[in-house]
């Protein structure tokens, strides 16, 4: 069955473009020009990728974000936003979007994340078929709970969003090992595109500010200056 995205973009010619660039990794898409169009399409025929603009008139693409993300089930979501402050970035990520593309963006890029967020639903759901035993890594205060992707720092249940449990579930399983920032946008993100590094450190700032005690000086997600970043292995 082809997969299907909903575009919540109210320039028209933006929406049709990407639809029609959609349909060469064989994915079918509706348009909705308004963030309460968005929300009655997709509550009435859930979809498996939303495409979502930051500025749209009425509600905004942050409150469609949000209450995409108090629904019950999970769709992967895009953010496309005009804007190039941090700022803005953040706040959709923390609000729960899997990735954002700032404009204008290339059409390439576009289906390289999109077939990366498809992967990653796809790892979802494999990973999502019961197992004989529960996965719940330990490491120091924090105890990782793979199937139910639930994190807890001394006991505390610790919020995050899905793209930083992801990161983290990545380097709980590979204590020592030393990633790059490439290798990272690769295995975790699902793509690798010279010039993204950025996004790594974003992320990498952000979930140490949730789960170490001093972020400038984190005890698990540590620094190799030169190369990358690692978890803290038994010997650190």
């Amino acid at each position: 069955m082809k997969p299907r995205a909903l575009i919540i973009e109210d320039n028209g010619d933006i929406a049709r473009l990407v639809r029609m660039h959609l349909r060469d990794i064989h994915c079918t898409a509706d348009i909705a020009a308004s963030g309460e169009e968005g929300l009655r399409l997709f509550r009435n025929d859930p979809y498996d990728l939303v495409i979502l603009d930051i500025m749209l008139p009425g509600m905004d693409g942050l409150a469609v974000c949000r209450a995409l993300r108090a629904g019950p089930s999970y769709v992967p979501i895009l953010m496309l936003t005009a804007k190039s402050t941090e700022l803005d970035r953040v706040l959709g990520l923390e609000l729960g979007a899997d990735d954002y593309l700032t404009k204008p963006f290339s059409i390439p890029e576009l289906l390289a994340r999109v077939k990366a967020l498809f992967r990653r639903t796809e790892a979802l759901l494999a990973r999502a078929v019961p197992a004989a035993k529960p996965e719940i890594i330990r490491r120091g205060s924090l105890a990782i709970d793979g199937a139910k992707r639930r994190v807890r720092l001394d006991g505390r249940e610790v919020a995050l969003t899905a793209r930083e449990f992801d990161l983290l579930l990545h380097f709980v399983r590979h204590p020592g090992r030393v990633f790059t920032r490439i290798q990272l946008l690769d295995q975790v993100w699902g793509y690798s595109h010279d010039g993204y590094e950025h996004t790594v450190n974003s992320h990498i700032n952000r979930l140490r500010a949730k789960i170490e005690a001093d972020p400038t000086r984190p005890r698990y997600v540590l620094t190799v200056w030169g190369v990358g970043y690692k978890f803290a292995d038994g010997e650190t």
